[in-house]
């Protein structure tokens, strides 16, 4: 970590929730935001080990003070997923009061998901900042996984949920999902991020947990299609 950026990123079953089998199986990414210079700090879809983290980022010296949600599935907020109950959001509210970032479009779907209440959530728009500390975070609304699917752009790294992968993108099969509005997603609303960006998934489904948009845009079959026809005859 170099000047007053902290970030870390946390791979479920192995770096936190270590003997949770669901974790294992899921391999999700926790995401740990914050300005080393006033000690406060915000997790991206922190599901599973809660624990963990309220212990990593006090032996760091870094406070928990806000949360911020990629999309409403429980293995990124909690809640239950198949019958398996996945502590999140609403684990993290029972230990202390906290805001939790979620785009508007999205925040019905958290509610009916987690548990916790309208008045708990903070609704954005595309476009939104979070600050935590000095940093700020933008906030990109990229529906198609889901409604309010959205991604955290912060000095150069785009944590991106199930958005985009290195390789492959989010399904668009499930309830909420959209492949037209995930084209656009994908071309469109991500087209702001630059080539040097990093791109952060949500989920370990390569070899490698990070890469630049570049190499992703490059690399990726979802960026092969020229046009949305193309698009959706492959991936709707």
């Amino acid at each position: 970590m170099d000047g007053r950026l902290y970030f870390r990123q946390l791979l479920t079953g192995l770096d936190v929730a270590e003997d949770d089998p669901v974790a294992q199986q899921m391999v999700n990414f926790i995401y740990l935001v914050g300005d080393r210079a006033t000690g406060e700090a915000v997790a991206i879809d922190l599901a599973y080990g809660i624990g963990d983290v309220f212990d990593l980022l006090e032996r760091d010296g870094m406070r928990l003070t806000g949360l911020l949600a990629t999309h409403y599935h429980p293995d990124h907020v909690g809640g239950s997923l198949g019958g398996h109950p996945i502590a999140g959001i609403r684990e993290v509210l029972d230990r202390q009061s906290l805001p939790i970032h979620v785009q508007a479009d999205e925040a019905p779907w958290v509610e009916r998901a987690t548990g916790v209440s309208a008045g708990e959530l903070v609704a954005h728009t595309s476009g939104d900042t979070v600050m935590v500390g000095e940093i700020p975070i933008t906030l990109i609304h990229t529906p198609g996984h889901t409604p309010g699917s959205q991604c955290f752009l912060v000095e150069g790294r785009l944590v991106a949920g199930d958005t985009l992968f290195l390789n492959g993108c989010g399904r668009t099969d499930l309830p909420g999902s959209d492949p037209a509005q995930m084209y656009e997603s994908l071309t469109q609303r991500l087209a702001q991020v630059p080539d040097d960006a990093v791109l952060y998934p949500g989920h370990l489904y390569s070899e490698k947990p990070s890469a630049s948009m570049g190499e992703t845009r490059r690399r990726n079959v979802v960026f092969r299609p020229q046009t949305a026809e193309e698009w959706l005859a492959l991936f709707a």
